[in-house]
């Protein structure tokens, strides 16, 4: 395997272990647009707290009895903006991080958030802008990039800077994704250089190469260039998201110097260090929530509905850059190219809504359905429905049928990391093949225990499928081995701890 871009190849210097209680003297400031919890009034009244199920705050749940952690997020909720400050008990560990929520006017988060984040950012990292017609930039986007994402991104840095300044401990920033890409330059414009922090970015999606950031006018994107070049570690999914990045930076930021091969970015008097850390899950809690029952609830009608047939699944939000219509499409051509599998396997697709105000969306699930309709109009039958497709956020019926699956078709266009590739092997009981797009973040671990497909060649996907539906025995037990041993051995603590050691590294080094 290819060392890992960054300052740790991990070929030559292997990872050391490291204990949460290192940082004990540390204080850590975890900055991002959603917090761990989020707070609302029941219908009696009563406000509670709902924690969030993010990544990050499982992975700091195990070292938040060791450290002194501040959660700066926006409020989503009015329970947020009357909460304001506080601590937060965690249930799985024995400490406790102090939230704070920021509450910018209405109007400048409506920009930060719904222009120029979403969409404008997310769709061009994902490359899905229609370029001959989207996007359009306009007054409106101007205002909202001035008015908005700027001021928002400011906020941050203002309550960042403050919470620097309450603590003598060494401090780590930890800044997260595509919303506070400004953020670390406000930081030390903010701050003397004699107090500045150590501060890391974690992008939690794709970077495409320089070509596509063009689709941005200069001002714009040489402020996120510039913005993510005062950070002093900038952690990507993977390694060609890394390099995109530097090969982003040496296009488009005069007098920056990189060094591809150390991963660093020299400018404006400042060394970022660039590396891939790719995201992964809470394995043990994963394997407990099998016996929830719920969970096994859930199984038993999966089963009914199955009956004896094969199980192709997959689990996705309804986004376009999941390639979701390709797949239905793919099914279609494996039931014409090979009808022995006609009225014996079943395609479910579990469907998450997502960004319902976003017009493109919607239109995405008509389109969806459409070709779904079509599939069972074609090859259904009295007897046989080839596509059932169930829409609505349910994680434990998801679990449930990750169980079951004979094959996982993961197809995205782009992703950064999709971690459903990495929760379908660790619970299923049929050593279920893989079906995995290699523009999809996890096929930079995963590709030695999967089928690797390109996600717009539809022939391609039907005959992996094929190839899942079809494999003997001993070679499905060797996959679903790899998998299980790939993802077990990297998990979402392994994520988090790659980061506080390359940390580790970049003080010792300084």
């Amino acid at each position: 395997m290819a060392d890992r871009l960054g300052i740790i190849p991990t070929e030559t210097k292997p990872r050391e272990d490291i204990d949460f209680s290192t940082f004990s003297d540390w204080h850590i400031i975890i900055a991002s647009n959603r917090g761990p919890v989020v707070h609302q009034e029941s219908s009696d009244g009563q406000i509670i707290q709902q924690k969030g199920s993010g990544g990050l705050i499982t992975g700091l749940a195990g070292m938040l009895q060791y450290i002194n952690a501040t959660w700066i997020s926006c409020a989503q909720t009015p329970q947020d903006v009357d909460f304001h400050e506080g601590d937060i008990p965690l249930e799985e560990a024995n400490g406790r991080i102090h939230v704070k929520f920021i509450h910018p006017e209405q109007s400048a988060y409506d920009g930060y958030y719904n222009v120029i984040a979403n969409p404008l950012l997310w769709f061009l990292q994902h490359s899905m802008w229609n370029i001959p017609s989207e996007p359009v930039i306009d007054h409106a986007t101007w205002n909202a990039w001035d008015n908005g994402y700027k001021q928002v991104n400011h906020m941050f840095a203002e309550e960042i800077v403050e919470a620097v300044k309450k603590t003598n401990k060494n401090t780590l920033v930890m800044l997260q994704d595509y919303h506070l890409y400004l953020t670390a330059r406000y930081i030390r414009e903010l701050l003397p250089k004699a107090e500045q922090p150590t501060i890391l970015h974690f992008t939690h999606i794709p970077w495409p190469g320089p070509e596509y950031w063009r689709i941005l006018p200069p001002t714009m994107r040489q402020a996120i260039i510039d913005g993510l070049c005062a950070v002093d570690l900038l952690g990507f999914q993977t390694q060609e998201d890394g390099l995109n990045f530097i090969r982003t930076v040496e296009s488009h930021l005069p007098r920056a110097h990189v060094k591809y091969k150390r991963g660093r970015i020299w400018y404006r008097n400042h060394a970022t260090h660039v590396q891939d850390f790719p995201i992964s899950i809470d394995v043990a809690n994963l394997k407990a929530m099998r016996h929830d029952e719920e969970v096994i609830e859930q199984k038993k009608e999966i089963q009914k509905i199955l009956g004896d047939k094969k199980l192709i699944l997959r689990v996705d939000r309804i986004d376009p850059s999941k390639n979701i219509i390709r797949g239905f499409k793919a099914f279609e051509e494996l039931l014409s190219l090979h009808p022995q599998y006609q009225e014996k396997v079943l395609f479910l697709a579990l469907l998450v809504p997502s960004r319902r105000d976003v017009e493109e969306y919607k239109d995405y699930l008509d389109k969806i359905m459409a070709i779904s309709g079509q599939i069972n109009a074609e090859y259904g039958s009295s007897e046989w429905e080839p596509v059932r497709i169930l829409v609505g956020e349910n994680y434990k019926r998801a679990i449930a049928a990750l169980q079951l699956y004979d094959v996982l078709l993961v197809n995205a266009v782009a992703d950064g990391m999709n971690l459903v590739a990495k929760e379908g092997p660790i619970v299923n009981e049929h050593n279920g093949v893989l079906v995995l797009s290699e523009r999809a973040g996890a096929s930079q671990q995963l590709a030695p225990g999967a089928i690797v497909i390109s996600p717009c060649d539809v022939y391609a996907t039907a005959e992996a499928i094929h190839q899942g539906l079809s494999m003997g025995a001993e070679e499905k037990i060797t996959r679903a081995r790899s998998l299980n041993w790939l993802i077990e051995n990297h998990d979402i603590y392994c994520w988090l701890k790659d980061q506080l050691h390359a940390v580790i590294e970049l003080s010792r080094n300084s």
